[in-house]
């Protein structure tokens, strides 16, 4: 089975060119849905979360408070490099174990950091999900209600769109419509079904 690694840039179109993969019948896991699993109430990962970060990163009825742990690591590279060290290995193992479950021609796995966290030996291929800077600003503002300095930092956290593209096997281009990113996924689904 190839595992096939789908990354981008925030707001690019991940979501969308997954779900795409889904409807063809492609097992797909979204490692962002993984992390929100490995800091659930009571597990180890948010424990371990709290030990570096204290109980301000919690709501009051024990859950991640996601958004003011995004605020402190976007204003403070050691603590998301902390961050990064507590979840990126529970992400990882859990990542593992379910491609080893999996006995279909090819998987999907969506990483939004995937170049940033090293996991490039993971992969048979990679696919780069792609939108112009200026629809990804717009995306942010509109669906997450996020201010230009919080999308400068975001932007800025990630690693530059072009080195991104130059590392990929592939490209989805997402800047035009919904139909067009499908032909894309549909032609790289029967590529990838013959590779594998």
């Amino acid at each position: 089975m190839r595992v096939v690694g789908l990354t981008g840039g925030i707001a690019s179109g991940k979501s969308l060119a997954a779900e795409l993969f889904g409807e063809l019948g492609v097992p797909v896991l979204d490692t962002d849905r993984v992390a929100r699993q490995v800091v659930r109430p009571g597990s180890p990962g948010l424990e371990a979360v709290v030990r570096r970060f204290g109980r301000q990163v919690l709501t009051d009825d024990g859950r991640l408070d996601r958004g003011r742990l995004r605020q402190i690591i976007l204003d403070d590279q050691r603590a998301r490099r902390d961050l990064e060290a507590i979840l990126h290995p529970l992400i990882r193992a859990e990542t593992e174990a379910w491609i080893a479950r999996q006995s279909s021609p090819y998987c999907i796995i969506v990483v939004p950091l995937l170049f940033e966290a090293g996991w490039e030996e993971l992969f048979d291929t990679i696919l780069v999900v792609d939108t112009p800077v200026a629809l990804q600003r717009r995306r942010l503002a509109e669906r997450d209600g996020m201010t230009e300095e919080q999308i400068d930092a975001l932007l800025g956290a990630q690693m530059e769109r072009r080195a991104r593209l130059e590392r990929a096997d592939g490209l989805l281009y997402n800047g035009a419509s919904p139909a067009a990113l499908r032909e894309q996924v549909e032609a790289w689904h029967r590529r990838l079904l013959a590779a594998a």
